[in-house]
């Protein structure tokens, strides 16, 4: 509780009142999150700082995404009470911003990046009604040649930050460029993410130690001669991947070159699924021996 009161105490000092969106699932492995971030919150017991818990995955389930409109309606009221900063031509301060939206979904990329870019379009529109660029009755989403520009523009940096730290473009960004959910960009988020599971669990390991030794948080020692990249792997870190892919292959195999007999084609396929499906069962029961874990300063704290 220390940590968390003095980070929302240097968040008041810096930027003011404080609303935190939290994105996150209530249900499942993200549900402890959920629970525990509101319960800081409330023992905290700061004024300065609300807290609005919304289930994103659920609340938009079904391509039902126009319900952001229930978070953006719940957001209205502080969003106008925080303000914006505005100056004159002369330099004279007309308004100050008062507060800050603190989003957060698990790795505040993907749902955070479509729920700020709400905000911002909401708080962009009520700054050119103020200025007169658009009258009162305008939106900001008629402006066509605009709306591309500023779509295009978010969804294009929510992919430079997601290549950044996961390894591929951010997900949902059909959202964001388009203001619509997709079946094309459904499937584009389901393989970008098979993409981030491969890669945050066979190459990001690597990864880390390259940041840590580039950091300097590693320091090589001259006296030991022995690298900690030098690790002796067993056989079945080999043969059980082989045998997994032969076996399924087989499987596939004989479900396209049936045998004579339907209890013979039977037989081949339960033989080879059963033997790619055990194969696979045991990758996953080691599966911390096959994972491309950290070696470096990662590795000693995981130990």
């Amino acid at each position: 509780m220390d940590g968390f009161q003095r980070h929302f105490d240097s968040q008041i000092i810096s930027y003011g009142k404080q609303m935190i969106v939290n994105l996150v699932n209530q249900k499942g492995s993200e549900k402890p999150l959920e629970q525990t971030f509101s319960k800081m919150v409330t023992g905290l017991g700061n004024g300065m700082i609300k807290y609005i818990a919304f289930d994103f995955h659920k609340e938009c389930s079904h391509m039902r995404w126009d319900r952001l409109q229930i978070l953006l309606d719940q957001l209205a009221a502080p969003q106008d009470e925080y303000g914006y900063f505005l100056v004159d031509a002369e330099g004279k301060v007309d308004m100050q911003q008062e507060g800050i939206f603190r989003s957060n979904c698990m790795d505040c990329l993907d749902r955070t990046n479509v729920v700020q870019s709400l905000l911002a379009h909401r708080s962009l529109q009520l700054q050119l009604q103020r200025l007169s660029v658009l009258h009162a009755t305008q939106r900001l989403e008629e402006q066509a040649e605009f709306e591309k520009i500023y779509k295009n523009a978010w969804a294009d940096n929510a992919n430079a930050c997601a290549k950044q730290y996961a390894g591929t473009g951010a997900l949902k960004t059909d959202y964001t460029r388009t203001g619509k959910r997709t079946q094309w960009g459904l499937l584009m988020d389901g393989w970008n993410s098979l993409i981030r599971y491969y890669k945050n669990n066979f190459s990001d390991g690597f990864r880390q130690d390259a940041i840590d030794l580039f950091l300097g948080n590693y320091s090589v020692d001259e006296v030991d001669s022995l690298s900690p990249f030098h690790v002796q792997k067993d056989w079945k870190f080999l043969a059980l991947p082989i045998i997994m892919v032969v076996a399924f292959s087989m499987c596939i195999i004989c479900l396209l070159m049936a045998g004579d007999t339907w209890t013979e084609t039977l037989a081949y396929v339960m033989f080879w699924g059963s033997a790619s499906f055990g194969t696979l069962a045991i990758i996953l029961y080691n599966g911390k021996d096959f994972v491309d874990a950290p070696r470096l300063v990662q590795k000693e704290k995981m130990d």
